[in-house]
């Protein structure tokens, strides 16, 4: 049995320990990290999953960004605890947050990923969206909320600069 909560404040120092011991303390250096630079997460979607002991499990957050002149997600970091992993945690984050994000007006979602992982969900491989570098374009993957989503959009994802 698990639960999702919006991610609070009182969460911020379980949940950064939390994708320290997924990806590394050095996962700031990544060029992603760059977008998110001075920009909070989308408090909506940045959730938690705790068992019900209270324990936390999993973490998902998103981003606002630019891709050329159109508003989108950036999805991550998303994790689940080691002593977790392979029980649906990860799944769950996912679908869940994607779910809220549709009902909550957003239309498209970027990220950068491992595809095989991420096409269960339904992301695929964007072309003409370039993250900053040093990123491999074969990982830059999107999933339209709404029909067409993607359709004519390219160009430089870039940091946020105002509301959705």
């Amino acid at each position: 049995m698990f639960e999702l909560h919006p991610e609070t404040p009182d969460d911020w120092w379980e949940v950064e320990a939390l994708y320290d011991l997924c990806f590394a303390p050095g996962r700031e250096a990544l060029s992603s990290y760059r977008l998110r630079d001075g920009v909070a997460p989308v408090a909506a979607l940045s959730l938690v999953a705790r068992d019900d002991a209270g324990i936390l499990a999993g973490a998902i957050r998103f981003w606002p960004v630019h891709v050329g002149a159109q508003d989108a997600l950036l999805l991550g970091p998303v994790a689940v605890h080691p002593t977790r992993q392979g029980e649906g945690w990860g799944g769950f984050l996912i679908r869940s947050s994607l779910h809220l994000a549709a009902d909550s007006g957003w239309d498209r979602v970027l990220l950068v990923g491992d595809a095989p992982y991420y096409s269960r969900f339904g992301f695929e491989k964007l072309d003409g969206v370039i993250m900053p570098p040093p990123t491999n374009p074969d990982r830059v993957l999107g999933l339209a909320l709404r029909p067409g989503a993607w359709d004519d959009v390219t160009g430089e994802v870039t940091r946020w600069q105002g509301a959705h």
